[in-house]
């Protein structure tokens, strides 16, 4: 292990590498030469915005400050045009028949703006939606507002279920009823006659081949959606004898969420290709073959197999989709299906940014440990300590560090006996990690790590507290072990020098990141600037995925603020905020709970009245105590880090 680099060398391009801007931002992110993390909606070549800018005028405009997100429109807009038009160029190289047609899964992210800027961007490719739920339907519905628009309907249904997509089919959008479960043919045949409406039916199948990645049960015989072999065969039977054989048009099938390995994709493709050809060879004049959703994101930027990242390219995608229903249709003389894909964890993911501001830090060795006296003739233990501190004896890293441990739980155990007291203990334990913090420093220096010490950097990581909560607005990393890139957004031009996790505001434990993105594994710690008297932001990317709609009340801390930014070559910082969302109030998230302000207020007020009666308060600080607590149901739900913090502002380049 090298050296780091003196500070004074340090660059932005540095910083840019060790938090993997380059890797995962997939030309989208960078810094720039003032050490500012700046986005580039369209790519490399295409203009780019600080976000540092995006913050300063969310406050000065907008009085809106972190916890935020950042939605970049333009970038949503783009990942649009990237997927479609990689099927483009792959079914132009195959020579392919068919052709592609994408829906976007609105269970990814179903939020009104996020749903309507996917339709705007996919007019000119024909794009569509899928909905999984009758809320998601009823949505979809009202958005698609042209004759032929494709809806995919997936999910559990119901009769109202179906009655609400014949409702579209009436209207002259191309909605597939997509069976998932055999009991959803019998339904569907008894509202169709009720209605007087055909449909467009389609079969999703149960794969042999097998998933991958944290979703690899979403296949397989045990997955809770599709048909097996022998439930397609008598749900097509069931269909020819109620004279609905014709309405049967599409076979779906999906393999679950962020597929790490092409491989995978490959064999999925292939055997759904089979089912497709079998069921046109049964006498069905089947049109479309939905390969579903799968398609990843590179979160790690490792371009690897494992399962936060994905080892191909979504040109490579879209190449192995169309040349693998390409010749399983020749082999088996069948004409080629036109192309659904359910992706949208690809198109929405990188296009959301959370920003958060770190307000304080805990640390192993308090900066007063030197101020922490003992008797002028220390306690044994401590003698033994301070000496495995100075290694009088030149022993190595790991046994010092054992002999070192040993002795923290020797003055544990004397403590909790009676035999030594607390600021005996307190020398003691300070002593511990000022041995742990010189050997890591040497093991800097040697480059070998002992295997008992490969966590030692982990265990002397500060904790950076940081205004938001994990459960809220990273739902994915605390169930599921997700990894999102996170930078600071301002000094990459300095050497970051703390090794730190973050922890949240929230009363949990688990309300923490102690797990970071690297290009060969997973960091324990992340490698930040010290806090200073400016506010410290930092950025968690890729994060416009399920992050939005999953988010969880915990500790009762609501939505946070959102802004929606959009490139614009007139104005002077290259682009201005659309759209404001306000996070939630305290009032409103208490709502939520059926715990009404008005009431809170009532029953306050009684109590405050109680008291000034008994003297026990005066009235004018009666009506004080009740405005404060009035106020704060106003608030949002995050903590204001001190009324006298300062205000962002916009930096000027140079």
């Amino acid at each position: 292990m090298k050296p780091a680099p003196d500070k004074s060398t340090w660059t932005p391009q540095q910083s840019a590498e060790y938090y993997g801007l380059p890797r995962w931002g997939q030309g989208h992110f960078c810094a720039d030469d003032d050490g500012f993390v700046c986005v580039r909606p369209l790519g490399e070549d295409g203009p780019s915005i600080r976000i540092a800018d995006v913050l300063a005028e969310a406050e000065a405009e907008h009085g809106l400050r972190p916890p935020l997100t950042i939605r970049v429109q333009d970038l949503l807009r783009r990942r649009v045009e990237m997927l479609n038009e990689a099927f483009r160029r792959a079914i132009e190289q195959e020579a392919y028949a068919g052709n592609y047609r994408g829906v976007f899964p609105i269970k990814v992210n179903q939020l009104r703006e996020v749903v309507e800027e996917i339709l705007d961007a996919g007019r000119a490719y024909d794009f569509g939606l899928e909905a999984g739920s009758k809320p998601e339907l009823l949505i979809a519905l009202s958005q698609l507002d042209r004759k032929g628009d494709l809806l995919i309907c997936n999910g559990y249904k119901d009769m109202d279920y179906i009655r609400a997509a014949l409702l579209g089919v009436r209207l002259g959008r191309e909605v597939i009823l997509v069976i998932e479960q055999f009991s959803e043919v019998d339904a569907i045949i008894k509202v169709t006659r009720e209605m007087g409406v055909e449909p467009n039916i389609g079969f999703r199948v149960k794969l042999s081949a097998p998933g991958e990645g944290k979703w690899a049960t979403s296949t397989g015989d045990n997955a809770k959606f599709g048909l097996t072999a022998a439930e397609i065969v008598a749900a097509a039977k069931k269909l020819k004898r109620a004279k609905m054989g014709h309405c049967l048009k599409l076979v779906h099938f999906h393999i679950g969420s962020q597929v790490p390995n092409i491989l995978t994709i490959k064999k999925a493709v292939s055997e759904a290709a089979r089912f497709y050809c079998e069921i046109c060879k049964m006498g069905f004049a089947l049109k479309y073959l939905d390969v579903g959703g799968g398609l990843g994101i590179d979160y790690d930027g490792s371009r690897t197999n494992f399962e936060s990242s994905m080892n191909y390219s979504m040109g490579e995608y879209a190449r192995d989709i169309v040349f693998n229903i390409k010749n399983v249709c020749e082999q088996a003389e069948i004409p080629v299906p036109d192309i659904i894909s359910e992706s949208g964890r690809a198109l929405v993911a990188p296009h959301s940014i959370l920003v958060i501001e770190a307000v304080d830090r805990i640390v192993k060795i308090p900066e007063e440990a030197d101020k922490l006296t003992t008797k002028k003739k220390p306690h044994p233990l401590l003698a033994d300590l301070i000496y495995i501190l100075e290694n009088r004896d030149n022993h190595g890293a790991l046994e010092r560090f054992h002999d070192a441990q040993q002795k923290k739980e020797e003055a544990a155990n004397l403590f909790s006996l009676g035999y030594l007291d607390l600021a005996t203990r307190a020398k003691a334990d300070t002593l511990f990690w000022q041995i742990c913090a010189k050997i890591q420093a040497s093991l800097k220096a040697e480059g070998y790590v002992p295997e008992d010490l490969e966590n030692l950097g982990a265990l002397l990581a500060e904790q950076y507290v940081c205004n938001f909560s994990v459960f809220q607005s990273l739902l994915d990393h605390w169930a599921l072990d997700q990894l999102f890139p996170i930078a600071p957004l301002q000094r990459l031009g300095e050497e970051p020098t703390i090794e730190a996790t973050l922890v949240d505001i929230t009363c949990d434990s688990d309300g923490k990141v102690s797990e970071f993105v690297d290009l060969e594994d997973v960091r324990h710690s992340l490698r930040l600037h010290p806090l200073g008297k400016d506010p410290y932001f930092l950025g968690i990317f890729l994060v416009g995925a399920y992050q939005d709609i999953m988010g969880d009340l915990h500790n009762l801390f609501g939505r946070v603020n959102e802004v929606h930014v959009f490139l614009e070559e007139d104005e002077e910082d290259g682009f201005y905020i659309e759209e404001t969302i306000r996070g939630f109030s305290t009032d409103e998230v208490l709502n939520f709970i059926q715990h009404k302000g008005a009431d809170l207020t009532r029953a306050m007020k009684k109590q405050i009245d109680t008291a000034t009666r008994n003297d026990i308060v005066k009235p004018r600080e009666g009506v004080r105590l009740l405005n404060l607590y009035t106020d704060m149901l106003a608030q949002k739900t995050y903590l204001r880090p001190g009324d006298n913090s300062k205000p962002i502002k916009k930096k000027s380049g140079g």
